[in-house]
């Protein structure tokens, strides 16, 4: 699918909204991506995951790993299209991920990560630090949508992919956001818990 054809059917879905919103980073935007209207839809996840296991399908992957929800659901769809095993990053109280429930990789695994939206970065890191103890030989980064306007995926030290680019995409810090100085009131969506809460 080319992007124009993935802007249509996530207009279609209702994924973008608009209004001022604190994303999970902790920062504060005009604009939020809400991937369940994708995913509420398995047919629609099926082909936009057909996508990225398209991609991998020669390249002897062993394992798919997404941190939760988002990346997870992906995670599980692609290793289905792939035939390859699928494994969760689950957060930690403490902060960070690790793999939970018996997940075990061995060293020089191929491993592809997955996630749903890329905005800072910060739950792929944390899936990329859950795994390096491990030793895998990690293959790339996928995500559905790159909200960072291609930054983010420079931190993580492998490539980094996105099946759709936000190319207009605002974040601001709380403390300059144009939108707090407008007295509009912030809605936190998301499932991401942020400090203090």
């Amino acid at each position: 699918m080319h992007s124009d054809e993935i802007l249509q059917l996530f207009q279609e879905l209702g994924v973008v909204t608009h209004g001022h919103f604190l994303l999970s980073s902790g920062r504060h935007s005009d604009e939020y991506w809400e991937k369940f209207r994708v995913f509420e839809h398995p047919r629609v996840t099926e082909q936009l995951c057909r996508e990225i296991a398209n991609r991998y399908r020669e390249s002897n992957l062993a394992v798919v790993i997404g941190p939760t929800t988002g990346g997870g659901l992906m995670a599980q769809e692609v290793a289905r299209q792939l035939g390859v095993r699928c494994m969760i990053a689950e957060p930690v109280a403490t902060g960070g991920r690790e793999l939970r429930r018996g997940f075990v990789l061995q060293p020089g695994e191929r491993v592809l990560v997955v996630d749903d939206v890329l905005t800072t970065g910060l739950s792929l890191r944390e899936t990329l630090a859950a795994l390096r103890p491990y030793q895998p030989e990690m293959l790339a980064v996928e995500v559905m949508i790159d909200r960072s306007n291609g930054e983010a995926g420079k931190q993580f030290g492998v490539p980094c992919q996105a099946l759709f680019s936000v190319t207009a995409a605002r974040s601001y810090d709380p403390a300059d956001c144009p939108l707090c100085r407008e007295g509009r009131p912030v809605v936190k969506p998301g499932s991401r818990k942020m400090p203090g809460q």
